[in-house]
């Protein structure tokens, strides 16, 4: 109980705070720019839910996150925990390929779309392919980063599911490299279905970038591929 008042405290206070001053921003005219409040509210929020629910991270392979080109993260994803260590840790900019179904969450949805995080209808395959061309265009145009789960949803047991196709042709058509992310004891804290997060360690593991300079969309297979390999070879579980 003392976890789940906790979990939904945290969302509210900081969810208003922070993605009140997104629809602001949005509603004023405020534009995107490297920094600027749709980065810094983004990072705050996911910095006071892992405060609030009392978990901390640790980043292994940090360098990697680090200079001037944009990247197209791919991570496991097993909690709710994974969007938030990941915006709390990661700098720059950067947006979710996220699914559409978390619109409806009051405040956030309107906050995630005013910020330009980009949702994914998985039931048509035209609007998946379309949120995979904003992503890409988003990279291209903003020099920025684009997250993406190429499971698809959270893993049911924490184990790493089959991959999408779709992002690696966002990787590919963005012409930037592919960045694997594990994220390691995120299930074990809050699982899918979960309401109550326990306290306790997150690692994330940043891999080796993976180039896609040169691949045509026939090289999906294989940079999907790889990029599984590399989770698997940091810690994750099939």
């Amino acid at each position: 109980m003392i976890g789940f008042l906790r979990y939904v405290s945290s969302f509210i206070v900081y969810m208003s705070w922070y993605g009140g001053k997104v629809l602001f921003s949005a509603l004023t005219g405020v534009k995107q720019r490297p920094g600027g409040i749709y980065d810094t509210a983004a990072r705050r929020w996911a910095q006071g839910m892992l405060r609030g629910t009392g978990i901390t991270v640790r980043v292994e392979g940090r360098e990697r996150l680090l200079g001037p080109e944009p990247k197209v993260y791919i991570a496991n994803h097993a909690s709710f925990v994974d969007i938030w260590a990941i915006l709390a840790e990661f700098p720059g900019t950067i947006r979710f390929v996220y699914k559409k179904g978390m619109d409806w969450i009051p405040l956030m949805g309107q906050a995630m779309r005013a910020a330009r995080h980009i949702p994914m209808d998985r039931r048509k395959l035209s609007a998946s392919f379309a949120a995979y061309d904003e992503a890409a265009k988003f990279v291209r145009d903003e020099h920025s980063s684009a997250v993406v789960f190429p499971e698809g949803t959270r893993s049911l047991d924490g184990r790493l599911q089959a991959f999408k196709k779709g992002p690696f042709v966002l990787a590919i058509a963005a012409g930037a490299p592919v960045v694997p992310v594990y994220c390691e004891n995120t299930w074990a804290l809050m699982p899918r279905g979960s309401w109550s997060p326990k306290p306790g360690v997150v690692t994330l593991r940043i891999g080796e970038p993976i180039p896609t300079a040169g691949l045509d969309v026939d090289g999906r297979d294989g940079l999907a591929k790889q990029a599984r390999a590399a989770l698997l070879a940091m810690g994750a579980r099939e």
